[in-house]
């Protein structure tokens, strides 16, 4: 821990006020890193009552930012609809800052925080507004759904955003709406490929692609089953098309955790980035968590450090111009405002097509 917050001690206090807390992450953290985060994570809470303030936490926090301190956790998706609807002043991001952009835009009232200004993501800088505009030059009159993860001035070119949980609902609403047979769907390569598997709108895409879900590969599953038979392999649309053809289930993050603590599986491998297995096993004890992951620098630079901090000076303020905040809302209510997606009852999407070609731009 840094030598600023020497401070903290675990005294008596501490540890009973975070004992429910360390049964949730016990697994995954061992005592001597607890008696380091157990002060911190007990003084961050009593600064968001103080200041009115909460935090949403992805599933790609670490345990103890997770389970900790988050008092809203979960997919993209998820974080943006509490965005939208919780009472407090002050709402940190354990995320990166898109999921930041994301929550000003929906909450222009709230202050909002992100603790390290360079938690970025590799796919939303793949694209930026002025692409999106020649992109509508080159296919006009054709519906451009955009995926969350996405800066503020890509999502203000757009005509409604998606998530990987709902971007095939997505794409076949607005091809109704519209009466067309084509969609553009930007900026990942992979999650359009993976949607054109499901649909029979043609797939217009761009090539971008998120650096932790890239580096898996079909060789990398195939290696995992014949090494542990009865593990079952869930995999994240962000992946290449042929990891998720080896793969037991595709989906996104909520639907990968909603499998494992409704089927309760006795080996489990999650095809996405580490910490996602770390904190869904807080909640599934029976379930054993193999490898491999891939951790996703940008959201590692969320600590529990810097959170305190951006609690404690409001640190850092992210900010979006109110005209492009308009526009992006739009897109972005247009997502929340679509019918809550049910979790399907077979788990085997994205296997319904081995093989659907694409427009790549």
């Amino acid at each position: 821990m840094a030598d600023g917050f020497a401070g903290f001690e675990f005294t008596p206090e501490v540890e009973a006020q975070t004992r429910p807390l360390w049964e949730k992450v016990k697994a995954r953290v061992t005592p001597l890193e607890w008696r380091l985060q157990a002060p911190l994570i007990a003084a961050i809470n009593r600064l968001k009552v103080e200041k009115n303030a909460v935090i949403l936490a992805h599933n790609y926090m670490t345990p103890e930012i997770f389970h900790g301190v988050g008092d809203y956790v979960g997919d993209s998706l998820g974080l943006a609809r509490e965005a939208a609807k919780c009472d407090a002043k002050i709402i940190v991001q354990a995320g990166v800052h898109f999921m930041a952009e994301t929550s000003k835009i929906l909450a222009p009232n709230k202050t909002v925080l992100i603790p390290d200004l360079l938690a970025g993501c590799s796919l939303a800088s793949s694209i930026t507004g002025a692409d999106v505009r020649l992109i509508k030059q080159r296919y006009p009159g054709i519906p451009v759904v955009t995926y969350v993860n996405t800066t503020a001035e890509v999502k203000a070119e757009t005509d409604i955003c998606c998530t990987s949980a709902n971007a095939v609902q997505v794409v076949e609403h607005v091809a109704r709406e519209w009466g067309v047979d084509r969609v553009i769907l930007i900026p990942d390569e992979f999650l359009a490929r993976n949607v054109a598997r499901q649909t029979d709108i043609k797939i217009i895409a761009w090539a971008g692609r998120c650096e932790v879900h890239e580096r898996f590969t079909a060789a990398d599953i195939l290696e995992l089953k014949a090494a542990y038979p009865g593990a079952e392999i869930l995999a994240h649309p962000e992946c290449p098309a042929d990891v998720l053809e080896v793969s037991d289930f595709a989906g996104s993050t909520a639907a990968m955790s909603d499998y494992v603590l409704t089927r309760k599986p006795k080996q489990v491998v999650l095809i996405t980035e580490c910490s996602m297995a770390d904190n869904v096993a807080g909640d599934a004890p029976e379930t054993e968590f193999l490898g491999p992951c891939n951790l996703c620098p940008h959201m590692k630079r969320i600590s529990l450090e810097n959170i305190y901090e951006a609690l404690l000076h409001d640190r850092y303020e992210v900010k979006v111009e109110t005209g492009m905040a308009d526009r992006a809302r739009l897109a972005v209510q247009r997502m929340i405002d679509m019918p809550p997606l049910a979790i399907p009852a077979r788990y085997d999407l994205f296997k319904a097509r081995h093989h659907v070609d694409i427009e790549l731009i």
